[in-house]
Order: C-alpha cells, then structure tokens, then sequence
C-alpha cells in the first residue's frame, strides 16, 4: 500500500503539536528559553537585514507573533509530512524527530548557552512526539495486510488491523494533552516574575529639577486626528529583536559597567533610585521608520544622567565607542563623545510618569536622545561596556545599517487621511515634525491641485517646543475646495536646514523626502 493515508498525515500533526507542547512545558518549567521562541530568536538572527526590514514595514508590531505563528504551521506541517511516511518508512519518524530535536536543541543552545537544559528538553519532548506517533499509528492500524518481508519495527502499526475507536480516543487524548502543557507552561512561565506587580511596588526616584506638566496650551491636541504632543506608554511603538518580553526580576537585577574604565561598577536598581534623576522630554524613532509611517513617538523619561554613570567608572582614553547590552544579548553601539556631549543620555528607569512598561525595557533602558533606536536604545539594560569603535560592531552593523545612527528631519501628515474624500470647507491639515536634538523651527505645507505644477508653501502653526529633543505638532487651515490634490509637507529644524526632497529608503541610515499624500475634496 503505498498511498498516504489521511489518518496518518493526523497521527504526525497530534504528535508534533504533543512535542512542541511538551517542550513548552518543561522549559518553563526549568526556566529556559522556549524552543519556538529560540527558534525565532535564530531565524531574526540570521535573517538579512532587506528581510527584517520588509517584515518591519510590512507587518508592523504584529511581526514577531506572525513569525511565532509561522513556525508553529511549519512544525505542524512538517509533523504531518513525517506521519504520512511513517507508515511506509518507519525510519522517517525516527529521523524526522531527530531533525526536530537537533534544530530546536541548537537554537536553545544558542539562545542561553546552556548546552545540558537544551538537549535534555529538547530530548524530553522528542521522545514524548515519538511515543505517542507510534501509539497513534498503532491505533489507526491497515486495511489490509502489510507487504511481506517488509521491515517492521516493535509494535509495527502494519501488523495490525484499525481500531477506529482507540485511534480517537488516543488522537482526543493527545490533543488535549497538547493543550495542558501549552495551559501549564504559560503558567509556569509567569510564576517567577510578576512584572506588573513589580511595577507597582518599586519607587521612582524623584527628579533633582522636574520638569512643568505639560500645559494644554503647549499642544495641539485639540486638531481631530492629529498625533498627542506626548505619545501614551500604551500607544509608543514598540521595534525589537526581542520575541518574548523578558520578564526581569528587579531583585536579582544588576547594571555592570565595564569594558575600558578605570573603576568597573555594579549597580542594583535600589542603587540607581537613590541617585540624583533627572527627567527630559525627547522624541524616539525607528530606523526602519518610512517617510510618514509612525515608528515614531514622544515621551518624558525619568533616568540617571549616563554622563554621572561613566564618571563613577572613570572612562580610559580611546575608549571611543559606548556598547549597551541588553538580558537577552541584544547589543547597540554609539560613539562615547555622544554621551558626554550634554544631550539629556540616561539609563531610564521611567516613562511618562511610571515606571517603564516591559515592552519598553523595565526595569532600565537606554535612552540617547538624537540617534535613531538602533544604535542607542537598549531595553532590558544589563551592561554598559566601553571599547573603541574599531573593535566591536553592535547588532544590527553586521546586518548593513549604518554604524552612525543620528535622527534625520522628517515630518508627517496625520490628517487628513489619504484616500479618504474631505468634505468641502475649512479643513485642518495636520502632523508632527520633529529633528533629532536639532528641534524644528519651521513646517510648511504645500497643496497642489491635479493638473498643476506649482503651489505656494504655507507655514504652519507649531505647538511648543518641549525640548530641544522632541518633535513638534503642525497646522494649517485649508478652504478646501471641490476636486484631488497632493498635499506636501516638510520642516526645517533648528539650525534653519530644511528636510531634503530626495527619496532615500530606511537603510542603511534612515529615509528621506516629503511625505505627500493625495486627497479627494467632494464636489
């Protein structure tokens, strides 16, 4: 009998759901990365950079779940294939969950180098897989003999007959053990470390010289559509190689600086609260931020000055490059001169009034205002090393983005939504604009009706400046008049330069050009 049978393809796609299952539950339950998570974490690694990117800007924040998603359907798709030839091939499944556990082993290994937790967890699921592949096969048994002298394996499932009834009852039991060790991992993923909790029990400390709250009168929130003058912590993007937040105990936490310095520092978080904070208002942006795309966002960040941290360790000469590695690995790499240049460089311990969520890097983060995310910004801080530029290369450099990473002036239309028809009248056209630490000075819009080559630029009103570091909201008033227009903007920032026309993609340093958008006015 040589045709795959649909029981089979079933009993391969049970089992492997019972392994990846299993091997879900026993990480957690001895606190190691999950394969599937390790797995990503490889894939993200490895992958070029023109493949991160496009998965950045084609699918968003909704990246790393689909690509968590993915590799659950290949797994599933690959235990299907393998139950399929079981049957005819015994020694598939051998080798198929031996293919299995190698590559996840691998991964595992890679993710948290612990070579003995990887194979034995990996191993662990495996032979559960196989166990119950074997089980299945046996109970979905032939509906007629096996060829003669053809090879079997103890407990061959060609040598019986089916037993329909035993086969739903193991496929039912499978599947519902699937879901238990799917239920108990998530529970034991989250039993050591209450980051929610954690947040509500530790105390910020208190700014030497805190800023004024944000006056109303400073923003222009009340434009319908237009982007807050300060982004909520719920609302700020989040873009980072990290496909599980790690959930760090701040008990257990230590921030080391090292590397070249004259005195290597330790620092627990109780350490850092009884430090003299500051708070500062500064704009962060995503490389991968596309013109008019909204990788972008404003917050008040609460954080222990950089420049106070490197003194306590004494910077030697040549120490030209700060490297800042996250719990994860994750490394970002910026010249030192930038972090004693006076811009407001903190490891931050709070956003927006709160201690920082833990998708924004709880308990500390970097923050360099003025460099886009991917040289500057680690989450889950864990060290702080000084080296030279010459001797390391952060993450994303070997990937081919730009060792230098400072904020390009960009500016973006929130309204009126492209596409979208306008009724005629006073309409407001709407945005932000923001500069680096170079703020902006001027935003101007241009409206050019079909047809036409040239229209005037009118200045917009800007809200206020909250800093040299933040971006600014915009508005002009258009009597907008039946018919299809493009509608253009760009800013000019502080030292009176304005943001350049050329079309230029995210990489490998940032994008530029206007962003325009076309709108349609009813008649």
């Amino acid at each position: 009998m040589n045709r795959i049978r649909p029981l089979d393809v079933l009993s391969g796609l049970l089992a492997f759901a019972l392994t990846a299952s299993v091997a879900e539950l026993v990480a957690a339950a001895v606190t190691i990365v999950s394969p599937r998570v390790a797995v990503g974490d490889t894939v993200i690694r490895l992958a070029p950079a023109a493949a991160v990117h496009f998965a950045t800007r084609t699918f968003g924040t909704n990246d790393k779940p689909l690509l968590l998603a993915v590799i659950v359907v290949i797994t599933l798709g690959f235990g299907a294939l393998i139950g399929g030839l079981a049957r005819r091939r015994p020694e598939a499944s051998v080798a198929g969950f031996a293919l299995w556990w190698a590559v996840c082993a691998a991964a595992v290994w890679a993710d948290q180098t612990q070579p003995a937790a990887a194979i034995a967890v990996t191993g662990v699921a495996a032979a559960a897989g196989w166990g119950a592949l074997r089980l299945l096969l046996t109970r979905a048994g032939l509906e007629a003999p096996a060829e003669s002298g053809a090879p079997t394996l103890p407990g061959d499932p060609r040598q019986r007959t089916p037993d329909r009834r035993a086969f739903l009852g193991f496929a039912a039991a499978s599947a519902g053990a699937s879901v238990a060790a799917v239920v108990g991992a998530r529970r034991l993923g989250g039993r050591d470390v209450d980051v929610a909790v954690e947040r509500q029990t530790i105390a910020l400390p208190k700014p030497k010289n805190p800023l004024p709250p944000v006056a109303s009168s400073a923003a222009l929130d009340a434009v319908t559509g237009i982007s807050p003058l300060v982004t909520p912590n719920g609302a700020f993007y989040r873009i980072d190689t990290a496909l599980s937040v790690p959930r760090v105990d701040v008990q257990t936490w230590r921030l080391k600086i090292k590397g070249m310095v004259e005195h290597p520092q330790e620092f627990t978080y109780a350490d850092l609260a009884a430090m003299d904070a500051v708070e500062a208002d500064a704009t962060m942006t995503c490389v991968s931020n596309e013109v008019g795309d909204e990788l972008v966002g404003n917050a008040r960040w609460l954080g222990i000055p950089l420049p106070a941290l490197l003194a306590r360790a004494g910077v030697k000469p040549g120490a030209t490059q700060v490297i800042g590695r996250s719990v994860d690995g994750f490394t970002v790499g910026f010249p030192t001169e930038v972090a004693l240049d006076g811009r407001a460089s903190m490891v931050a311990l709070g956003m927006n009034g709160e201690a920082l969520p833990a998708e924004h890097g709880f308990p500390a983060r970097l923050l360099v205002p003025g460099l886009y995310g991917y040289v500057s910004a680690t989450k889950w801080l864990a060290e702080i090393e000084l080296t030279t530029l010459e001797a390391f290369d952060a993450y994303w450099i070997p990937r081919g983005w730009a060792k230098f990473g400072p904020i390009k002036t960009q500016s973006r239309i929130d309204v009126p939504i492209p596409a979208r028809q306008v009724v005629p009248g006073r309409v407001p056209i709407a945005g932000v604009a923001w500069g680096g630490i170079r703020s902006i000075s001027k935003v101007e819009v241009r409206v050019l009706p079909a047809g036409a080559k040239d229209a005037p630029w009118l200045t917009a009103r800007l809200s206020d400046a909250l800093s040299q570091s933040t971006w600014r909201q915009w508005v002009v008033d258009w009597d907008a008049q039946p018919g299809e227009y493009d509608i253009a903007v760009r800013a000019t920032d502080g030292t009176g330069a304005t943001q350049t026309p050329d079309i230029a993609d995210v990489a490998p340093d940032g994008a530029t050009g206007w962003h325009t958008i076309h709108v349609r006015v009813k008649a």
